[in-house]
């Protein structure tokens, strides 16, 4: 599922909520692509007055922003709104590392935990290559059963590497 911008503690809600608490819109605007920045400004306001008529008109237009500001957001990602997810998901080992490297304003542990990750990856499809490759001579079946697996290595280190060399669009965010 991750990353987790749709989620209730994912970090377009929480931009969100400091935006409706510090009653400025330009805090959740970074979120947003540009061609969605009227709506979403729109969206404050009426937010904004609905607040006042009390604690459960505060709620009810406190969600429908949060929303909003989500739809928009993965709308600019090309990525459909399916709604918000709860708060508190399982977003991987990875994205709280980034999270907290971004935080820090270091890449070292994020570094570690990728490498790590890739290390453990290439082992074990590596590994699996080589057991098969033991039973190649043994006829067909089993030469294709290494062909597969080698191949298989071959076209996921192709992947990581194009991956890894990408340059990045902006300015949408991956949700």
């Amino acid at each position: 599922m991750p990353p987790h911008c749709d989620s209730l503690d994912g970090p377009v809600v929480t931009a969100a909520r400091k935006a409706l608490e510090g009653r400025d819109v330009a805090q959740i605007l970074p979120y947003v692509p540009e061609e969605g920045e009227r709506e979403v400004r729109e969206a404050f306001s009426l937010t904004a007055k609905a607040r006042t008529f009390g604690r459960e008109a505060q709620e009810v237009a406190d969600r429908w922003f949060f929303e909003t500001v989500v739809r928009v957001h993965r709308s600019g990602e090309g990525a459909p709104f399916t709604g918000l997810k709860p708060a508190g998901l399982d977003v991987g080992p990875v994205i709280p590392v980034a999270e907290h490297a971004l935080d820090v304003g270091s890449p070292d542990e994020l570094t570690e935990a990728l490498c790590g990750i890739i290390r453990e990856q290439v082992e074990e499809r590596h590994g699996r290559a080589m057991a098969l490759k033991k039973h190649a001579a043994e006829g067909v079946a089993a030469a294709r059963a290494f062909v597969e697996a080698g191949l298989g290595v071959q076209v996921w280190a192709h992947h990581v590497y194009q991956q890894a060399i990408a340059v990045p669009h902006a300015p949408a965010l991956h949700s």
